[in-house]
């Protein structure tokens, strides 16, 4: 019942059936026996070990390049995505405007162009 009701408007934004095969094998191989303990029972919201867990005040001592990528769509507002990116030493945020969760898929072009952008800059010694 998650997937028509929840997933496809906020993991990956197109018909269920359609979904390409890593991402019906990485679901199909979930281990439930860590999963609902950290996340809890419910996709809708965390309640789980993990409800609580925070770690933003660590945030400023990340010094490595950092890639923070907020989708539309996604189940982690965007606005946090970017928060993230400011708080580290050398972020930098992507916003891809079609994504949910797995905007790699759904807000493709976005967010390929994006990360290879990056990935150039950090190589490159321009980030």
């Amino acid at each position: 019942m998650l997937i028509p009701n929840f997933y496809v408007d906020h993991i990956l934004r197109m018909p269920a059936d359609q979904w390409p095969d890593p991402v019906m094998r990485a679901f199909a191989k979930i281990n439930k026996k860590i999963y609902i303990p950290m996340q809890g029972p419910s996709e809708m919201g965390a309640s789980g070990k993990l409800v609580n867990w925070d770690r933003t005040a660590d945030l400023p001592k990340i010094t490595v390049p950092t890639l923070s990528i907020g989708a539309r769509y996604d189940t982690m507002e965007p606005a946090q995505m970017e928060k993230i990116a400011k708080e580290v030493k050398k972020g930098r945020y992507l916003y891809c405007p079609k994504g949910s969760h797995l905007a790699l898929y759904d807000d493709q072009q976005v967010y390929m162009s994006g990360l290879t952008q990056f990935i150039l800059d950090v190589d490159a010694g321009r980030f």
